[in-house]
């Protein structure tokens, strides 16, 4: 099995003064082409730091991908560790000179002369193309590591992963099979509670339980080689059960894509009217591109859960609407949730503290509920069910 590592670089990555998002997201891309990460190193932009790591991991890794540092500034210093780490000089690409030249022309611009930089990586390096940048990369072989270095713009950084990168692994390497991974994702349950309740299950060899929190869900999955599919799926059924009817979706679609897949496919349109979720439900159902006829976010105030109820079976009324969907009330006295329908109108009050999570948080748990509504009711189920940790403290129903 290849030994695959990654090295973000940058003083901004390492002091946490910008999020690493591409070391997630090659995390997870490797992982699905069956290329496992084994270890994610940070370090910033000294070049007696960089060269130290990259000797040092060359002797450890097969693979190392290096992401960032090759800007036209002077703190771009990747190309010349590479070289420096591999006791040679900086030679500059005539071609990948024309290139970004013409890049630049091509829009109306003239190229900075410190963009020439860009151009100039170590003598022995194999140039990687770059598709929709100026900064090209390029991959060496140090020691037994083969290393491939990577600009630090997101969008550049996975295009040249897909396109460039991962077809020259498969050329040089046998690669595994993708593991199999088998998800779902529960709103409700406590880590520690799902945990417990599947302490009993019987797992195939080489097969793993695992458990994401990320609040307001847990996701559950079921990690092994593809040769334990049959075994996998013989065991996923306890998953679900344990699971349970916190179970909100399977896979990686997301309950608001769920939601506006179904809301499209049954030619139901929504309206919203949010307080206290401060117009996140119809920013999560937009980006999906739900059916939503109206949207409102108006001052927070307290409401009987029979008030909230009839303002939204009105709105739905008022915006010719399938449904129409409400959130109201006051954070440190009671939340209501109304759910407006052709058939009646369902309503939950529920009562939060205030105290343990973040604004934000509680946002997107209010959210969450209110979703989780949506979609028991488009699949048949109980509005009011069992919601774990959610204190509901009145239910109701208006014909």
């Amino acid at each position: 099995m290849l030994n695959v590592e990654m090295l973000s670089t940058g003083d901004e990555v390492l002091h946490g003064q910008i999020t690493d998002t591409n070391a997630a997201w090659l995390a997870n891309f490797f992982f699905e082409q069956g290329l496992p990460l084994t270890r994610r190193n940070t370090v910033g932009d000294r070049l007696d730091d960089l060269v130290s790591i990259l000797r040092e991991r060359s002797e450890h890794a097969d693979v190392l991908i290096v992401n960032g540092g090759l800007g036209p500034t002077s703190d771009d210093l990747s190309a010349l560790a590479a070289a420096t780490a591999k006791g040679e000089g900086l030679v500059l690409h005539e071609a990948w000179l024309t290139h970004m030249e013409s890049f630049f022309n091509d829009r109306g611009r003239v190229m900075a002369p410190s963009n020439r930089k860009q151009a100039e990586i170590p003598a022995s390096a194999e140039l990687i193309d770059n598709p929709v940048g100026t900064a090209c990369g390029f991959a060496v072989k140090l020691n037994r590591c083969l290393m491939f270095f990577t600009p630090g713009v997101p969008s550049e950084f996975k295009v040249m992963v897909e396109q460039e990168i991962l077809p020259r692994l498969r050329e040089r390497f046998t690669l595994p099979e993708p593991p199999l991974c088998l998800r779902l994702t529960t709103f409700g349950r406590s880590e520690s509670d799902l945990a417990q309740s599947l302490e009993h299950l019987k797992l195939p060899e080489g097969v793993s339980m695992g458990y994401r929190s990320s609040m307001p869900i847990i996701e559950l999955k079921l990690t092994g080689p593809a040769t334990q599919k049959a075994a996998m799926l013989a065991a996923w059924p306890e998953v679900q059960r344990v699971a349970g009817e916190n179970l909100i979706f399977e896979g990686t679609e997301g309950l608001p894509a769920q939601i506006a897949r179904c809301l499209n496919e049954r030619q139901l349109s929504l309206t919203l009217s949010e307080q206290f979720t401060s117009g996140l439900l119809a920013l999560q159902l937009s980006r999906e591109n739900a059916s939503l006829l109206a949207s409102e976010v108006v001052p927070s105030q307290e409401e009987t859960l029979a008030q909230t109820a009839h303002w939204a079976a009105d709105r739905r009324v008022k915006h010719f609407a399938g449904l129409a969907l409400a959130v109201t009330g006051l954070e440190d006295e009671h939340l209501n949730f109304a759910l407006a329908t052709p058939q009646g109108t369902h309503a939950l009050r529920v009562k939060m503290s205030i105290t343990r999570h973040s604004l934000q948080v509680r946002q997107e748990v209010c959210a969450m509920m209110a979703l989780n509504m949506l979609r028991r009711w488009l699949n048949g189920k109980d509005v009011a069910s069992e919601h774990g940790w959610i204190n509901v403290v009145d239910t109701l129903f208006i014909e």
